[in-house]
């Protein structure tokens, strides 16, 4: 006989497992096909996909769009890298990331637009990417000339139908809120990752959800426990085993009317396949998992 509690959570482990997704990058492919291996070896059949491959690596990915036709994945968004990044510490990557950089401006510009045209063919709805710092508006020409560039590459991924998402980390929530106001742009919002403000010491998630609610459009489930030095990285962690409150992240998500992915990442260790694995189930097993508006 099924209890009502029984039922209950098996109704809510359906609606999240409904929800749930991969990102491509994350099991680390060889190529389309060595990707539906991976897939199918997490159990997952929707992704964020990965868009520098294609374009960089065009031979071994030729077959994508049909692949993942015929083996009745979804690809939900794409994902789109900054060149010349430099993670080693938080003082390099705010030197280096995103679109900021002088230096790498121009051929970031130039990738994007080949991207939006993989993605406008794939028809995905949605693009992600790390922006980099942004800096505060008593910051000077730094804030104009981000606001600038974001409009530039917003301009380029609207012209093809597709919405921009911009990770969260190296802000604060209420920083990202203000530029986004000033920024004012309908095709831009924000890609969710709670690990990514505990990694960079940014802040509580569950805090930064109800600050960010308006701009959410796509949501990463990744876990990180937070420096014991002050200006040094957090440490990414498997999925339950960090600092993220996932029972109240996700009560936050259902409160803020949240419609959209829990995409899985992982961007650490050695068992990615196993550590995806247990993420997924841990989502949809545990009382972590919660409903979602539909």
């Amino acid at each position: 006989m099924t209890t009502p509690a029984a039922a209950t959570a098996t109704a809510a482990a359906t609606t999240i497992a409904s929800r749930l997704a991969v990102c491509t990058w994350s099991l680390e492919p060889a190529n389309a096909r060595d990707l539906l291996d991976k897939l199918a070896a997490v159990g997952l059949a929707r992704i964020q996909l990965a868009l520098d491959p294609l374009n960089e690596a065009p031979e071994a990915w030729a077959d994508v769009a049909a692949l993942i036709a015929q083996n009745n994945i979804t690809p939900l968004s794409g994902m789109v890298r900054c060149l010349g990044e430099d993670y080693t510490t938080l003082e390099s990557i705010r030197r280096t990331g995103g679109i900021a950089p002088d230096a790498t401006w121009g051929q970031n510009l130039e990738n994007f637009r080949r991207c939006a045209a993989i993605a406008a063919n794939l028809r995905l709805p949605l693009v992600t990417l790390h922006a980099g710092f942004l800096p505060h508006k008593a910051a000077g020409p730094g804030y104009e000339k981000m606001l600038g560039r974001l409009q530039t590459v917003a301009d380029l991924f609207a012209r093809e139908s597709i919405a921009l998402g911009l990770e969260t980390g190296q802000e604060t929530a209420a920083e990202l809120a203000d530029f986004l106001k000033t920024l004012n742009h309908p095709g831009v919002g924000v890609n969710f990752d709670p690990a990514n403000m505990i990694l960079y010491g940014k802040g509580d998630p569950v805090d930064a959800v109800r600050v960010l609610a308006p701009w959410l459009r796509q949501v990463h489930v990744k876990d990180a426990t937070r420096a014991t030095t002050p200006g040094e990285w957090g440490e990414e962690v498997p999925v339950g085993r960090g600092h993220v409150d996932w029972p109240g992240f996700l009560a936050a998500l259902r409160e803020a009317g949240y419609r959209g992915e829990l995409v899985i990442e992982r961007e650490a260790g050695t068992q990615r396949i196993a550590d995806i694995r247990a993420a997924r189930i841990f989502l949809e097993t545990t009382r972590a998992h919660t409903n979602f508006p539909t």
